[in-house]
């Protein structure tokens, strides 16, 4: 830290109690200064010489001892007797804590030049400016001390200094930073003792792109916006970088964020917070991660922060949303529903993206590629809602159609939402377990998904007979025989999906016509055990091994409680690495 002294005299100034400051010398106080609580006892001479504003506060008293107040003055008791002092020659120390309380009575006491040649106000701004605003860690401490001396630092230029100068260093190359400014020293050394090739000399660092993130993290939340915009301004610094020191920031200081738990506390504050870091966000696309703007949407809807600012969240949200992960994805509802999570707001921001399609024409391939992750991740998120039995069908339903036309390799993803959301529905007409299954196309089921779903009681058994029959034609097809099985028997045929029977291009279960009430559930089950028993002689009796080790927690046909095992959604950005 930089720090300079002022005069050479001794400190005489000593304390009388908590509120009494007097000079010890011989010659009697002839002036008596209260700032607040305190009470100076000074002599005339050495402070009128240098202050233009006691010399007229002292002029207008007419008594033998002179007493004045001057409760006004910025930096309190400790700026005025950094003035004094100075005033009577004696040892001051200034520094980054300090310099601004003492500029700023100094410049309420008009301590200029034109009373007397070198006077305080010049000496500071001297130090200000060749030392202060040239550190790193000092500009950022007088930044943040300006905010006790407000609005005098801000007319005195300090908070612009500070601002410009921590905005400059921030947008340096990363090879003209040195290091020791920025890290910790202790921790680069132990780093070096326990490098193999460590020869008693610590190793040369590479400073990162993002190494003034953290100390950045220590400024209050209105200067720390002003900071941003300053760095952004000058357009040196990545917006990678910028949104990186964002998510350091509001991790730091909304407690419970990074957990997607926003913990009590004071909710205005917290809000202001929010809403500022969403509107610093910046307007490239991917330069935050979409799990970083998921969680800055819970925190919103947690503490109710403005709908513009939350609008525009969810259009950068919708943006990118291909690089979202499931666990980002679950929202949970406001206080007092019964809900789980917010399916509304999912709702809302995969129409957002599926709108983009429509209304932006300037859209790359990096969009239609997103799409398939899109439906993977709704397929996911589905499979998750579905374990609340408050989240109606209608929901469901509208949020699967949604990416119903989305390219998938495989359609498993979206049958064991279906079928997690039959587990907690027991009760569900047949009707509309037949809506429910026309999401799904049973020609891109693995499988794994199949021989689920010839144990699972929970679906329609016309759904198990057609899985049971398209598995049948793919290990037929893949032995070099007949896929299209001639010589089915009849009562097996009528229960195929029209137009499927012969052909493979019909092979979902989305038509009225596919579905057959009349027949008895017995009459079902015993065409499904001679259609398996076709199936096992095309070669299918691999595959009914592998079911039972399909979903983890399944432990008979008769209840298919387990889910098949998820692989990840796209992962989102990698984070920035801590810096401590």
């Amino acid at each position: 830290m930089k720090f300079m002294k002022l005069g050479s005299k001794p400190d005489q100034f000593q304390n009388d109690g908590d509120n009494i400051r007097y000079v010890a010398t011989e010659l009697a106080s002839d002036l008596i200064i209260n700032v607040g609580d305190v009470k100076f006892y000074l002599h005339k001479f050495p402070l009128l010489s240098k202050s233009s504003h006691l010399q007229k506060l002292v002029g207008s008293v007419n008594e033998e001892i002179d007493e004045i107040r001057i409760d006004d003055i910025p930096g309190g008791p400790t700026g005025f007797e950094i003035c004094a002092k100075f005033c009577y020659g004696m040892v001051a120390t200034l520094n980054a804590y300090n310099v601004v309380a003492a500029r700023c009575a100094a410049e309420y006491l008009e301590m200029y030049e034109t009373v007397e040649k070198g006077n305080l106000i010049y000496k500071i701004d001297v130090f200000l400016s060749s030392s202060i605003f040239r550190s790193w860690k000092d500009s950022i401490i007088v930044l943040q001390t300006t905010r006790s001396h407000l609005p005098w630092s801000e007319e005195l230029k300090i908070v612009s200094h500070c601002l410009d100068s921590i905005a400059s260093k921030a947008s340096i190359d990363p090879s003209r930073v040195d290091w020791s400014y920025t890290y910790n020293r202790k921790k680069l050394l132990s780093e070096s003792e326990n490098d193999p090739l460590w020869n008693g000399v610590m190793k040369q660092q590479t400073v990162p792109k993002d190494w003034w993130v953290e100390e950045l993290c220590e400024l209050h939340i209105a200067l720390y916006k002003r900071v941003i915009s300053t760095i952004r301004a000058k357009g040196r610094a990545s917006a990678d970088v910028t949104g990186e020191a964002l998510q350091a920031y509001i991790t730091r200081r909304l407690p419970g964020f990074s957990k997607g738990a926003i913990r009590g506390g004071d909710t205005l504050k917290y809000r202001y917070l929010v809403e500022t870091i969403t509107e610093l966000l910046p307007t490239e696309i991917s330069s935050v991660p979409c799990g970083f703007l998921l969680k800055l949407l819970q925190a919103s809807f947690v503490l109710g922060c403005g709908e513009p600012g939350r609008r525009e969240l969810m259009q950068k949200i919708a943006q990118q949303l291909g690089e979202a992960a499931v666990d980002d994805f679950l929202i949970r509802s406001p206080n007092g529903e019964t809900a789980l999570y917010n399916i509304d707001i999912v709702y809302d921001l995969v129409e957002q993206f599926v709108m983009q399609e429509h209304t932006d024409c300037s859209l790359g391939p990096e969009f239609y590629a997103g799409k398939a992750n899109v439906a993977t991740l709704v397929d996911s998120y589905l499979a998750e809602a579905a374990r609340d039995s408050s989240l109606s069908l209608s929901r469901f339903l509208d949020l699967a159609a949604m990416v119903s036309s989305f390219p998938r390799q495989t359609h498993d993803r979206i049958y064991r939402a279906i079928d997690m959301y039959l587990k907690e529905h027991p009760e569900m007409s047949k009707s509309e377990k037949k809506k429910m299954c026309r999401l799904m196309d049973c020609r891109k089921l693995s499988g794994e998904a199949c021989a689920h779903v010839v144990q699972n009681e929970r679906l329609p058994l016309r759904v198990v007979m057609q899985v049971l029959f398209f598995e049948h034609s793919r290990t037929a097809a893949g032995g070099g025989g007949d896929h299209t099985m001639p010589n089915l028997p009849g009562s097996i045929r009528a229960l195929l999906p029209g137009g499927s029977y012969g052909s493979s291009r019909s092979a979902t279960t989305n038509t009225d016509d596919d579905w057959d009430g009349d027949r008895t559930s017995e009459e079902l089950k015993s065409l499904k055990v001679e259609l398996a028993s076709l199936r096992l002689k095309g070669g299918g009796g691999a595959e009914k091994a592998g079911a039972k080790k399909m979903w983890s927690n399944e432990n008979s046909s008769s209840d298919t409680s387990g889910s098949l095992e998820e692989s990840g959604c796209t992962p989102s950005r990698s984070r920035r690495r801590p810096l401590s």
